[in-house]
């Protein structure tokens, strides 16, 4: 199988790239490098691993990157809630329009497989605190994130021309060849250990979180099941049993950093507050999670710890 994967580079896409490559797929990657691309320095020696350094929402790029390929994996993206606000004109071109242009070039290029990148935000603030949103859950997207997460997902379950699977992943966390340190896991166990204090606000809202490797093994897992399982198919991805409350989290962080104050700034109001259920992800394609957020801080701290990154506060950890 031959792969695109967009935004290969990235946090969880040069995760995904090693993975695959390792699987003993044929690799190619289209990114525009925001954020450098040191991350697949790791890559570019490999027989099965190409690499087309381009800007999807430029005429003629998406349509070289899709040329003989058999699957794409959509991860390109202006990612998060805050920089879709910094830029938010930037954020729906990039976002929504480079994606269905992205879309329009796999299904002229005969392309089989399109799976999308989307997050488990697009359910913005559950009406019912004591249960757990799904699939069939109404969808309500309070950013400009989620809405454009939202309305490519429409698009895409529409889509007739190819197998398409939106991925509605929970919160990712862990160590990744792209660092980041603004995704809640990592940034409070860094904080913690390194300055010994820490500010949450909304400590009682819940959130799902999944590691890394294992949002990657859920795209590897869904590129290599029956087309007929997963064809015209939203998924929740991530473990039912990982849904956690911020006040959660410094719990699990703790043990790491004992000397460490928190303060709780509690609000009333949050507008994104979701516990997810995964089980149709689970039951479809006997998906596990392998790995915990106790597991993650764990990690996390070992690399803070390490001094193998110096610059913890520097922007390029960041999106």
């Amino acid at each position: 199988m031959k792969i695109l994967v967009t935004g290969g580079a990235g946090y969880l896409g040069s995760t995904l790239v090693s993975m695959l490559l390792a699987e003993g797929k044929h690799v190619r990657v289209v990114d525009v490098l925001l954020h450098g691309g040191e991350s697949l320095l790791g890559c570019l020696g490999h027989p099965a691993f190409e690499f087309v350094r381009g800007d999807l929402t430029e005429t003629g790029v998406a349509a070289r990157a899709v040329g003989g390929v058999d699957a794409v994996v959509h991860l390109a993206a202006i990612v998060g809630d805050p920089a879709c606000a910094r830029q938010p004109e930037r954020a729906r071109t990039v976002n929504l329009e480079a994606s269905l242009a992205l879309l329009g070039a796999a299904r002229t290029a005969g392309v089989r497989r399109f799976v999308f990148a989307s997050t488990c935000s697009n359910y913005g603030r559950m009406k019912d605190p004591s249960s757990y949103v799904d699939e069939t859950s109404e969808l309500a997207p309070v950013s400009l994130y989620a809405d454009t997460k939202v309305a490519f997902e429409r698009t895409l379950l529409a889509e007739n021309g190819l197998a398409a699977t939106p991925l509605r992943f929970a919160t990712v966390y862990g160590v990744s060849a792209r660092m980041r340190f603004d995704l809640t896991v990592n940034e409070f166990t860094m904080e913690m250990l390194t300055k010994g204090k820490l500010v949450v606000f909304g400590e009682q809202f819940w959130r799902p979180y999944i590691h890394v490797r294992d949002a990657a093994r859920a795209v590897a897992v869904v590129l290599g099941a029956a087309e007929e399982t997963v064809a015209g198919r939203v998924f929740n991805v991530g473990s039912t049993a990982e849904n956690y409350r911020k006040k959660d989290l410094v719990e699990m962080i703790r043990p790491h950093a004992p000397a460490a104050t928190v303060e709780f700034v509690h609000r009333d109001e949050d507008p994104r507050d979701y516990r997810v259920s995964f089980e149709r992800f689970r039951a479809a394609l006997e998906f596990q999670t392998t790995r915990s957020v106790a597991d993650g801080v764990a990690e996390v701290a070992g690399l803070v710890r390490s001094g193998a990154i110096t610059d913890l506060d520097a922007a390029r950890w960041r999106n």
